[in-house]
């Protein structure tokens, strides 16, 4: 029986959902909304008569301030148009999920398969609208028609239509089977396989395995199980997830002939990941003694202190996040959630950080045929990241974004997790993972269904029409938080000796890369958990639906590890036991259907990229600059730009202060409304010891030299630390790399380039890293960011987020930029120096000029010797408490640093910069790295130089009581004209 409940606001209540979609509609569509009013239908599929049916409904609505009808609440008084959103079906729908909980509940029994709540949303409008501005909101703002249907009726369509009493109920099954897929010696018949499978598999890859399957030895291994001489689908799937780009990394894994045409030099590198990244962590712990467990885990983890472990990862979830996204970028956060929580014997999650590059929400030009308007992936990415997150009960700490037209064909969607982890677990160490032969092959969490099916091949390849919808996922935050629960419960009682995420890959990797611990692994499908009848056996063992981790268990804790499950309300799945056999074999109901050799899977099997790699310093014009008089109106426009101003609008949805640990806020100042450097945060109620987190991340510098690039945005994550007060010697970093396709082919014909950029950026994360003793401790590479929908190829910049975590001793001892107190002396410490290439300045002039892309010239480097030195000397001026205020200058210079401290501190300051011998706009505008701006009581100046002796430092002003920006013969501007631009830009969108 379906039963439909009506649930909408009383006359009078305000509802702020419909005043989002007026408000929404204006900024994205220019669309004028009279009002809009909104409804919430449930669809009850359920054995249950009409008096539990209505018990039903009453508990569904809140009686203060809203009412509901069995079928259909009475018209609004006034309305034009009624639009309908729903799931289709199969679509993880979260609010039908919960209310099905609810269901259980009122019923009192557990409910059937089939008993499910369906959810859609009614949005009743009124104003000058066609049926073509209706649809055009529902499809390019209320809904995405990959995973969700529209409806559409006039007042007078729906008045006379009947209550729709259907419900989207998956259907669809089909026989279920296990198909043999014949390996021809034909190359454009194995691409074609392929490519109809969103396999992402190349045509060596095929040949590869069509070879394998012609061994002999393999051969006779499969008679012996009675599997057909070629693979099964089941095997092809799971091969091509292994093989990804996106699980294994194949680029930078891969051999490099790199040559520098600039020095005649050739060298042939064998791997990026392990000459660069893995070789500089390694060098580095010969002289540190706080990393614990790096690129071996889902996390890295580094001491904190006697009694636990920081834990901290960052993950990209962008081509989801095009497709989808409220979907991906939700499946970001709520993934990278469980990254930490499957490091080690698991790990308790403290804190989420989000970062985004996208395009200019304003963006006025065509958007091709496929992707959405940057409006549009900007607000479901916030919203997505947000509600998978904050409904998690994790606070977020830190965020930023990137604005640039190139991100229109991929979105960058980065999100993270800092975790904590007791030093010892169960009489162990807690970074351990280990399986002995005999235990169980375990999945707990939520339900297998066909999203994140190809999840992993298609995140592997760029963005085409033909990209799947079924690799679109929506995570449910509540399933995950009470998963997350119940796994510290069980760990710390001992019930689990080893643990995983089911993340890119499904069952397909999880199980199989656990088995290595043992040597091999046996599950069967017949026992997963499943959202629906009908998918098939490679569905299941592929899809990447969320909320999903995978366990050994002990034999002997199986009653006791269900029992727990079930008092949380947590399902289990105990499918197959690890073994040593040395093979990953999979069975549908006791029937073998695949069995893959785990050496040539993950070790032997998949042949090495061989690519070329060549670099030319491109030649980048630069802007025309004519020198000015006054720079007041160009350092108002700075304020003003998409890469400077306030975030804070969106920035404030994300709720900082679950758990009540924060010290350094994301916002600062007298009215908290200035971006911090960094965050700080205790880790523990009764401990001062605190943890920082900051980054550094500038793609416009790789359009001249990702060499530059990379060192200064390394330079940023690590000095943004030291200008809170976080001890240098307790930095470490992760490195996330996104990048276009670095892959010479005939779609790409400039790879050699690109590869050459990514060639440069792991040297200078190298010889950086090492330099400064921050090792890189995990991180994550994303190397298929172009778009080619709509028939044009867009390719994002060469971008390095580099997210650094570090430690302080005394939270109390926190210093933050904003300017503090009228008779503070103002300094700067490091050296300026005419290092305009790329930065926000040129950006502007360019921008201005109508060349946007003419911002070449020189890059700011970085004097890793001195900088250390200067970062040694803040330390000591924090310990000493010399510090009144400090900030590092980045985006805009120090013009801005200083305008930024100025408004913080609501007071003025009354500068000089022309003792750093530099004409005024490189003085003003510069993006040196390495620099600092502090202040300091005039009683304690002379401190601070003694401190500062021998190293870059120059007094430059005097903080003032006038509210007013005095930069000698360059500016004089109220800091009313400088908050004006600085948070108009993003206000309300």
């Amino acid at each position: 029986m379906i039963y439909r409940i009506e649930i909408g606001l009383k006359d009078g209540v305000p509802d702020a959902r419909g005043r989002g979609v007026i408000h929404r509609a204006e900024g994205a569509l220019k669309m004028a909304i009279a009002e809009c009013r909104t409804r919430d239908v449930y669809k009850v599929v359920a054995n249950i008569d009409a008096a539990k049916a209505a018990e039903i409904q009453n508990a569904f609505a809140d009686p203060v301030v809203a009412e509901s009808a069995m079928g259909r609440l009475p018209a609004p008084e006034s309305f034009d148009w009624m639009l309908e959103v729903g799931f289709k079906p199969g679509v993880t729908d979260n609010v039908g999920r919960t209310a099905r909980g609810a269901l259980k509940d009122e019923v009192g029994r557990e409910l059937e398969w089939e008993e499910q709540v369906y959810t859609c949303l009614q949005y009743f409008l009124s104003g000058d609208l066609s049926r073509a501005d209706v649809e055009h909101l529902g499809k390019d703002l209320l809904a995405n028609t990959l995973i969700q249907t529209i409806a559409v009726y006039s007042k007078e369509e729906w008045l006379a239509a009947e209550p729709d009493i259907t419900a989207p109920i998956f259907d669809d099954h089909p026989e279920i089977k296990v198909n043999t897929i014949e390996l021809p010696d034909d190359d454009a018949a194995l691409m074609k396989i392929s490519s109809d499978g969103i396999l992402s598999l190349s045509l060596e890859e095929m040949r590869t395995i069509r070879n394998h399957y012609l061994r002999d030895d393999v051969k006779a291994h499969r008679a012996e199980l009675d599997l057909p001489e070629w693979p099964t689908d089941v095997e092809l799937e799971c091969i091509a997830q292994t093989w990804s780009e996106h699980c294994s990394h194949k680029i930078f894994a891969g051999t490099v002939n790199y040559k520098d045409e600039e020095t005649g030099e050739t060298e042939t590198i064998n791997s990026l990941y392990k000459t660069y990244v893995k070789a500089s962590t390694k060098k580095i712990e010969e002289s540190i003694d706080w990393l614990v467990s790096v690129f071996t885990d889902n996390a890295g983890i580094v001491k904190f202190n006697e009694d636990i472990h920081l834990v901290y990862k960052v993950e990209t979830h962008n081509s989801p996040s095009a497709l989808d996204p409220y979907g991906g970028s939700m499946t970001g956060i709520v993934g990278v959630n469980r990254d930490p929580l499957g490091t080690g014997m698991g790990a308790a999650l403290v804190s989420n950080v989000w970062g985004y590059c996208l395009g200019s929400p304003f963006y006025d030009k065509e958007i091709p045929e496929g992707l959405m308007h940057p409006r549009r992936i900007r607000d479901g990415v916030h919203e997505g990241v947000i509600d998978g997150g904050n409904q998690s009960g994790i606070p977020y700490s830190r965020g930023f974004e990137c604005f640039d037209e190139r991100f229109l064909g991929k979105p960058l969607v980065y999100c993270g997790t800092m975790g904590t982890i007791p030093v010892e677990v169960t009489g162990g160490p807690s970074e351990r993972k280990e399986i002995e032969v005999g235990d169980w092959t375990v999945m707990c969490g939520g339900r297998i269904g066909k999203d994140g099916i190809h999840g992993a091949t298609f995140s592997s390849e760029e963005l085409r029409t033909e990209s799947p919808a079924q690799a679109v996922q929506i995570g449910d935050p509540l399933t995950q938080r009470k998963l997350y629960e119940f796994l510290i419960e069980a760990r710390d009682l001992g019930l689990f000796r080893c643990i995983t995420d089911n993340g890119a890959g499904g069952i397909s990797c999880s199980f199989g890369e656990m088995g290595k611990y043992s040597g091999g692994c046996e599950c069967d499908l017949a026992g997963a958990p499943l959202k629906y009848e009908g998918l098939q056996p490679w569905e299941v063992l592929v899809s990447e639906a969320q909320e999903r981790m995978t366990l050994a268990v002990q034999p002997e804790k199986r009653e006791a590890f269900e029992a727990l499950a079930k008092q949380r309300d947590v399902e289990v799945a105990f499918m197959g036991k690890y073994n040593d056999s040395g093979y990953f074999t999979v069975k549908q109901d006791g029937k073998v259907i695949a069995s893959l050799d785990m050496d040539f899977l993950y070790e032997t099997g998949c042949p090495t990229l061989v690519m070329p790699g060549v670099w030319k310093k491109p030649e980048v014009p630069s802007p025309a600059v004519v020198a000015q008089s006054d720079y007041s109106g160009t350092l108002a426009k700075l304020m003003g730009d998409l890469n400077i101003c306030s975030r804070e609008y969106k920035s404030r949805i994300y709720d900082g202060e679950v758990k009540g640990l924060s010290v350094v806020k994301p916002y600062v100042g007298v009215n908290a409304d200035v971006p911090s450097d960094a965050t700080m945060m205790r880790v523990e109620y009764n401990n001062d010891r605190g943890a920082v987190l900051a980054e550094g991340i500038n793609p416009w510098f790789s359009d001249i030299d990702t060499y530059d690039m990379t060192t200064s945005v390394i330079d940023e994550a690590v000095r943004r630390v030291i200008a809170v007060g976080g001890d240098l010697n307790r930095i470490a970093i992760l490195d996330n790399y996104c990048w276009p396709d670095p892959v010479e082919s005939d779609k790409t014909p400039d790879g050699a380039y690109k590869m050459a950029q990514l060639v440069r950026s792991n040297k200078a994360l190298y010889d950086l890293t090492t330099a400064y003793k921050t090792p890189a401790v995990s991180g994550k590479d994303s190397c298929k960011n172009d778009s080619t929908r709509g028939g044009k190829k867009i390719s994002i910049p060469p971008t390095l987020l580099v997210s650094s975590i570090g430690q302080i001793d005394d939270v109390k001892k926190a210093v933050t930029m904003p300017l503090k107190n009228a008779g503070d002396e103002i300094y700067v410490i490091g050296d300026t120096k005419d290092e305009l290439g790329a930065s926000a300045y040129y950006r502007l002039l360019a921008e201005e000029q109508g060349a946007p892309m003419n911002y070449g010239g020189t890059v700011p480097a970085v004097d890793a010797g001195k900088a250390l030195k200067i970062y040694a000397a803040m330390n000591k001026a924090t310990d000493a408490g010399l510090l009144k205020s400090a900030t590092t200058p980045s985006k805009g210079g120090l013009a801005v640093s200083l305008a930024l401290t100025a408004i913080g501190g609501q007071l003025g300051a009354d500068v000089d910069l022309s003792g750093l011998g530099l004409d005024a706009a490189t003085a003003l505008f510069s993006e040196s790295n390495s620099r600092f701006v502090v202040t300091v009581a005039p009683e304690k100046a002379a401190e601070l130089e003694a401190l500062f002796a021998g190293l870059p430092i120059a007094k430059i002003g005097t903080v003032v009581e006038e509210k007013t920006l005095k930069i000698a013969g360059a500016v004089d501007v109220g800091l009313d004209a400088l908050v004006k631009p600085f948070k108009e830009t993003l206000l309300g969108v």
